[in-house]
């Protein structure tokens, strides 16, 4: 069976394999556009702030006084009291008014910390919309990476397939010489064999990257894209610009999970003044109007009280002020505060908690980019010595000094240590940006 194949039918294979991307293309800055307009779960908190915005809102109105009134029409019948104090059967209507307002003057500071609370929260809700478009931000960032880098390991696939196709070619013309055995044609197409399903295994992860990104972006089923490949900055540093504490310190002051963590505690702070302030005696002014009209009502000499005189007459008019002081009431007022003091130390300890993980979070980003940058700084003296000894065992096996076997060996390790390298260098990429994040420094690609 004849297994050769040319550079372009390569070419030509690798892109009816893609053929499902279309030839729209995306940049990063477009990924990124797209998934914080479009996100289910910053829409969700995004309805969370409004929600928090509503709460603000209701908390300073609560200090405003209240103004309500009300009329009832009733129908009377069977005796009933008359002008001169005797009663008499009479069917009547009767129609009633009232105005009534009131307004705290003072609770235990309640409204004013209530107040104050809803402004906290409403804050940590947006510090928590920051996080969770940090956090995608990040997720979009290394899956826009990974497509890279499993492109680029698939031009090394495409260039290794061409090697060992360029090999089996020359194995033919020696076979045909009698310089080689036939079963050298064999051992070449079984290693093309190989090239080719190596090809097509980066093909694969190319597609499952890019099923990865679709996904993260939340896609519609019809839509998809090719992405933009950028140029990446050459890396020039041998050594790291900052250490992980330098990077903490900035990520302390910086980073959304630890303002929103603080806010929160500020937040309970505030529930257990609420919660103090129900020990206290609250006070409040209120004022009402009341008027009645009976169509029935007569005066002393039996004349029907017209409405005008009816509404001057039966107005009254009442207003004080009331103290309500708290004496007993199931130590509900106690257990509120010692749930408000609990829930105090639970925030506290989860900003501690968040602290924590963001210094684990930055001590792995910092050691894995570090460690990468290493392996590239390693890797790119490996591939300048693995080129050469490559060009050389080529020189050495058309001159016939070595074996096909000694050099499928080395041309496998020029693979090996040139796809380490691009390995190595998204890995630093992808690290080191996240390191930048950390440090209030936006992504760019």
């Amino acid at each position: 069976m004849n297994l050769t194949i040319t550079p372009v039918i390569t070419i030509l294979v690798v892109l009816c394999t893609l053929n499902s991307f279309p030839q729209e293309n995306w940049s990063y800055s477009d990924c990124l556009k797209y998934a914080l307009d479009n996100n289910i779960r910053i829409k969700q908190q995004s309805l969370n702030v409004m929600a928090m915005e509503n709460s603000v809102s209701r908390a300073k109105s609560n200090i405003l006084p209240s103004f309500n009134g009300a009329l009832s029409n009733s129908f009377n019948y069977g005796r009933s009291l008359t002008y001169d104090n005797t009663y008499e059967d009479v069917n009547s209507t009767q129609l009633e008014g009232y105005l009534v307002t009131d307004i705290t003057l003072w609770n235990g500071f309640i409204l004013s910390n209530d107040i104050k609370k809803s402004k906290l929260d409403l804050q940590a809700a947006l510090q928590e919309q920051l996080r969770i478009k940090n956090e995608i931000i990040l997720n979009i960032t290394a899956s826009y990476l990974e497509i890279l880098f499993a492109e680029e390991i698939l031009m090394i696939a495409e260039e290794q397939l061409e090697l060992t196709n360029r090999q089996l070619r020359r194995t033919k013309k020696l076979v045909e010489a009698g310089s080689l055995a036939a079963g050298a044609v064999l051992e070449a197409e079984a290693r093309l064999a190989g090239d080719t399903l190596q090809l097509v295994k980066e093909v694969n992860r190319i597609k499952m990257a890019y099923m990865n990104l679709f996904q993260l972006l939340e896609l519609p089923a019809d839509k998809n894209f090719r992405i933009i490949h950028p140029e990446l900055p050459e890396i020039k540093t041998k050594k790291m610009p900052q250490n992980s504490n330098e990077i903490l310190k900035k990520a302390l002051n910086k980073r959304p999970e630890i303002k929103a963590s603080e806010i929160r505690i500020e937040s309970a702070k505030r529930q257990l003044d609420i919660a103090r302030g129900n020990r206290y005696p609250g006070l409040s002014f209120g004022a009402d109007y009341l008027n009645i009209y009976n169509n029935k009502y007569t005066g002393m000499y039996n004349n029907h009280i017209n409405l005008s005189d009816q509404l001057s007459n039966n107005k009254r008019y009442t207003m004080g002020f009331k103290l309500n002081i708290p004496l007993f009431n199931k130590f509900r007022v106690k257990y509120e505060i010692f749930d408000a003091s609990i829930k105090v130390q639970t925030c506290e300890y989860q900003l501690e908690n968040t602290r924590n993980i963001l210094k684990k979070e930055i001590m792995q980003a910092w050691n894995n980019a570090n460690a990468a940058l290493n392996r590239y700084l390693a890797g790119k003296k490996a591939v300048t010595a693995a080129e050469e000894a490559f060009r050389y065992a080529e020189e050495k096996l058309n001159a016939g000094l070595i074996s096909s076997m000694d050099y499928y060996q080395s041309k496998n390790y020029l693979t090996t240590v040139r796809s380490e390298l691009v390995q190595s260098k998204y890995e630093y990429i992808f690290r080191s940006k996240i390191l930048d994040f950390y440090r209030g420094i936006p992504i760019e690609l």
